[in-house]
């Protein structure tokens, strides 16, 4: 059973969440700060949080911050209409993903099945076909999930991984950011184009010697994105 935590000072927005979620299965924890939601995920096995980015004590902002120092489990931000900011603060900030209120429940369960699907998968279990995809010194071991540059361990979170190990598996090809966004989120690609190209940002910090002049991960005006042969 996987555990989600629910962040929002909106404690209706709690209540509703709890009750879908649990209804597909989900064990469910409640936080109505930022504060005690970085309390909970030290005290408890956190597999995926929806964050809200308004509260008081802490927002989500400041809480997610806090916990990229030390864990990769996937979040998804509840943002209101026209925090369109706070929306790319939040992925510059390492979220998965956003959600906007109001919101269906059909979404939000789809999001989070997404997101825990591929988190699950990143951090064990081999999947069939699995193997390792070599670029210069660029590295993906489909088995370990794990990325190396340059014999150097990358830490990526699981969104940056798929992202990588699509455009690895296809050398060369280009993908525009709603094929990306398509294949790695599996949802409609509404918004794709600011999403991918934040993950992308990242991604090139992370494997690029110089993320300005990036030997692998190459823009191709107007088209899109590939990993250079």
């Amino acid at each position: 059973m996987y555990n989600i935590l629910i962040c929002d000072d909106e404690k209706d927005i709690v209540s509703a969440l709890k009750i879908y979620l649990e209804g597909e299965g989900y064990n469910t924890f409640a936080a109505y700060t930022g504060r005690e939601a970085l309390d909970i995920i030290e005290k408890e096995e956190i597999h995926l949080v929806l964050m809200d980015i308004m509260m008081p004590e802490m927002d989500g902002i400041q809480a997610l911050a806090a916990l990229r120092e030390y864990s990769n489990i996937p979040v998804i931000l509840l943002t209101a209409k026209g925090e369109d900011a706070d929306k790319v603060l939040g992925l510059n900030t390492g979220a998965d993903d956003y959600i906007t209120k109001p919101f269906s429940p059909t979404e939000a369960l789809a999001r989070v099945r997404s997101h825990l699907r591929r988190y699950m998968q990143l951090g064990g279990g081999q999947s069939a076909g699995a193997r390792r995809y070599t670029v210069g010194g660029l590295e993906l071991d489909d088995v370990s999930k794990e990325v190396f540059v340059d014999g150097e361990t990358a830490s990526l979170t699981p969104t940056e991984y798929e992202i990588l190990k699509l455009l690895m598996q296809n050398p060369g090809t280009v993908f525009s950011p709603k094929e990306i966004y398509k294949k790695v989120w599996k949802d409609a690609p509404y918004g794709a184009e600011g999403t991918v190209a934040v993950h992308i940002r990242h991604l090139r910090e992370k494997i690029e010697i110089n993320p300005a002049e990036p030997r692998y991960l190459k823009v191709v005006w107007a088209k899109g994105y590939k990993i250079e042969k």
